[in-house]
């Protein structure tokens, strides 16, 4: 790789040992604040749409659920794949910080994943916590630790895959009332303060323009108190992203208020799996996509509004 690539996409050191950020590296100065620890849950293929307009190749460090979301990138022609150089590494699966607070642990200056333990070191002492306790939302269910596409490898140890179904969650809902699910999804919604954010952290929201960010679409900021306006945010981003998320989780990681997100773009997946045959977005970077191609066994639409979708 020496000599061929002219930046690198990693994480940088933060103020604290939790707090890693998504960083672009352009000198080997730069480089020296690279960190990769339990932190580093963040989804940095998005980054490569921007940087693939610049001249020269751009090394990636890539955990095997990001690669879902490059190879779709690649699909919808936003990333070209000669222009980046991907180094696998392997994840033994992200810490949630938050998590670790709520377990009543402050001032937390170092946190050393052991098996499935975690120790972790604050200037009050030090505790041992379940890892599986810990994870980030995202990977409790992983989807697997196959990375789908690399240039290069840097894997030490064996990668345990959860043996969680994701859709767990999905079905818990499914089993509601219509009114319950309204209630619950009205409720999570109703906590938006359209920062955003999910929007934003989104590999799946690559549009040149977003109509959310049309002046003229009266929904390009925050209403005031209109329970229909925050509805129509996510349900809309969940239409459009529908057959082409990867399920990587990010929108809820980001979410500051703590809106389960995943859950709904989840549960079309679901849906999708359902009336056109197990599909996961990203898992090759060509091919053909349920929503975008047609069968004779295609589900029809009379069917699903016979009660096939809950």
């Amino acid at each position: 790789m020496c000599g061929e690539v002219v930046r690198v996409v990693g994480w940088k050191k933060g103020d604290f040992y939790f707090d890693p950020s998504p960083a672009v590296f352009e000198t080997v100065d730069e480089l020296k604040d690279f960190v990769y620890n339990g932190f580093c849950g963040a989804n940095l293929s998005k980054y490569l749409i921007n940087l693939g307009k610049k001249e020269g190749k751009t090394a990636i460090f890539m955990k095997p659920c990001d690669s879902y979301s490059f190879n779709q990138l690649v699909k919808e022609h936003r990333i070209v794949r000669e222009n980046v150089y991907v180094i696998a590494i392997e994840c033994q699966g992200k810490l949630d910080i938050e998590k670790i607070k709520a377990k009543g642990v402050d001032a937390v200056s170092c946190v050393e994943e052991n098996g499935d333990k975690v120790n972790v070191s604050s200037i009050y002492g030090d505790v041992e916590l379940e890892k599986c306790e810990v994870l980030l939302g995202k990977c409790m269910t992983c989807k697997g630790k196959t990375h789908q596409v690399k240039d290069e490898e840097i894997i030490v140890n064996e990668m345990p895959v959860s043996k969680n179904n994701r859709f767990d969650e999905v079905e818990k809902l499914e089993a509601m009332t219509e009114d319950e699910r309204f209630a619950f999804w009205r409720e999570q919604l109703s906590k938006c303060i359209r920062c955003n954010a999910c929007r934003n952290v989104c590999p799946a929201c690559s549009c040149l323009k977003c109509v959310f960010d049309n002046p003229e679409s009266g929904v390009s900021a925050k209403a005031n108190d209109d329970k229909f306006e925050e509805q129509l945010f996510h349900v809309i981003r969940a239409f459009h992203v529908s057959g082409r998320c990867t399920d990587c989780g990010e929108c809820s990681r980001v979410c500051p208020q703590n809106i389960p997100l995943h859950l709904l773009n989840r549960k079309f997946i679901k849906d999708i799996d359902g009336f056109y045959g197990e599909y996961q977005a990203g898992e090759t970077a060509d091919g053909k996509t349920p929503l975008t191609s047609y069968t004779e066994s295609d589900i029809e639409a009379k069917d699903i509004f016979n009660g096939e979708a809950k």
